[in-house]
Formats: structure tokens, sequence, C-alpha cells
């Protein structure tokens, strides 16, 4: 893949800023310790692991869900970068302090002749790398214990729930484009992300 170099930054940058927002939404005392300034707290162990936590899951779902989109409209002969939206991501950080969670840090922007199925798999790409990484944090969850059986967990979950809300289909969501593309795809796709990231909530519950 090419990268332009304010393109790092920016994925760098939402990297960091979703990991802060969803640790502080996963993690309410973290809020009253941030609006404290207390140091001592903030350099815990437990707030590190937090913060950590969030990064692992939350943060690498959304890095890799961009560079799939990224990937796959390059292989299609697309002129593809990812650009983030500050304000949006202003508001993702303001809204996990407020106890509710609205993240959309930014998105791959593609250009150049394309086909209604290209752009639907491009689309694509970034759900289903949620749900492969659902995947793979479950391995991880069952064959390891401690802080790696923990990142695993929320990993299954943090992914399954990336994969179902991008696959709504509506506004500028991943869903949309899949659907006026495949009726198909975007039914078993949603079904399989949707289902399984509401199963895994109802039944386990999250918390860092």
């Amino acid at each position: 893949m090419r990268f332009a170099r304010r393109e790092l930054a920016d994925l760098a940058i939402a990297w960091v800023a979703l990991g802060v927002a969803f640790a502080l939404f996963f993690t309410p005392p973290l809020r009253g310790i941030l609006l404290a300034g207390d140091v001592d707290l903030l350099l815990s162990g437990p707030v590190f692991r937090s913060f950590a936590l969030s990064m692992l899951t939350a943060g690498i779902g959304f890095l890799l869900h961009e560079l799939a989109h990224k990937l796959v409209a390059q292989r299609f002969g697309q002129v593809a970068h990812f650009r983030a939206d500050y304000g949006m991501l202003f508001l993702a950080v303001a809204s996990a302090f407020a106890g509710f969670l609205f993240a959309a840090p930014g998105a791959v922007y593609h250009r150049g002749r394309i086909t209604k199925r290209q752009n639907g798999l491009i689309a694509l790409a970034g759900p289903v790398t949620n749900l492969a990484l659902a995947v793979g944090f479950a391995a991880l969850a069952l064959l390891s214990t401690g802080f790696l059986g923990t990142v695993g967990a929320f990993g299954v979950g943090i992914n399954l729930l990336l994969a179902g809300f991008n696959m709504l289909p509506f506004g500028p969501l991943d869903g949309r484009t899949v659907l006026s593309w495949s009726v198909v795809v975007f039914a078993i796709t949603f079904v399989v992300s949707a289902g399984s990231a509401v199963a895994v909530f109802v039944t386990f519950g999250f918390s860092l």
C-alpha cells in the first residue's frame, strides 16, 4: 500500500483518539479521574490497562478496517487516502465523557473509474475485516489468560460492534454501499455481524 505523510498522521491521531474515547466509554471512573486531573491515578496500572485494552481492540479494529478499504480500492486501481475528521474525533471523546459514544473518525476516500460491484467490495472489506479480527481475538481469548485473555474477549466484542454498526444501511456507512450493489451480500453480512454483536453483548456484556 502507498501512504501520504498526512495520511499516516491522520491514521495515528484517529487511532489514539478512538482509544481514548472507547476507554472513557467502557470505564466510567476514568472520566472523573481525567476531570480531576489526578496525575497519580492517571499513571496508575489500572488506568494504563484500560487505555491499552482500548488501543489494542477498538484501535486496531478501526485501523485495519480503514486499511482494508484502502487496500481493496488500490487493487481496483483507485487513488485512495484516509482522511481523519477532527471534528468527529472531538465529538467521539466528548460523547464518551457524557456517557455515550458516537464514533465516526474519518474515512477512506477513493477516486477513479469503478463499477458498482467494485465499489461494493471496497465497502464490504471493512466490516469483513472486523469479522475476521473477531475470530482471531476469539482464539486469543480461548488460548490465553490474564491480560491477553482480556484483550481477546474485548477484541471479539469491539470488532463485532464495529462490523455491525458499519453494516447499517444508512448515510455514509458501508452497509448502504453494499446494499446498493447486492441485496444478498448485504443481508448475509448484516445478519452475521449485527446478530453476532447483539448475541455477544447480551450474553456477556462489556466493561474495561
